[in-house]
């Protein structure tokens, strides 16, 4: 069964944060049993309930999946104990996906942010050419 935001008023702050939010924090879990958060850029795809993340090719997260795929992912909070949401979820390689810079929404969300950081997409995509998919399981927070 898909992952379903709830049709509440968290529910709709959930949705709202994942449309509009530009950074999330992926907390994956190193081969010591640390958890290892990383804020990062994400896409939020409707149509699949998933996540999708672009990863430096190397990067040691992917040596954390393979051994550990369980993930959460949070929003920063208000600063004064409210407004949080965390997910968790199973992360994997998703190799079907097209890089970040033919991927129209990604490059719609994130243009500002390539544009004053990376010059153009297409740098930005030869940077972080493995996309990862974030499939949550669960939601908690108030």
């Amino acid at each position: 069964m898909a992952f379903q935001i709830p049709a509440t008023s968290f529910g709709e702050r959930v949705a709202r944060r994942l449309h509009n939010d530009p950074i999330i924090w992926l907390t994956m879990v190193d081969g010591k049993g640390t958890p290892q958060p990383n804020p990062v850029w994400f896409l939020w795809d409707e149509a699949t309930s998933t996540i999708l993340i672009y990863s430096k090719d190397g990067a040691k997260r992917h040596e954390h999946l393979q051994k550990n795929s369980r993930v959460s992912l949070n929003f920063d909070g208000n600063g004064q104990g409210g407004d949080i949401i965390v997910l968790s979820g199973e992360v994997r390689l998703s190799p079907e996906d097209p890089p970040a810079d033919q991927y129209p929404a990604f490059v719609a969300k994130y243009q500002s942010f390539i544009d004053g950081g990376f010059g153009t997409a297409q740098n930005f995509a030869r940077l972080y050419p493995v996309a990862l998919r974030v499939q949550p399981t669960g939601l908690r927070g108030h």
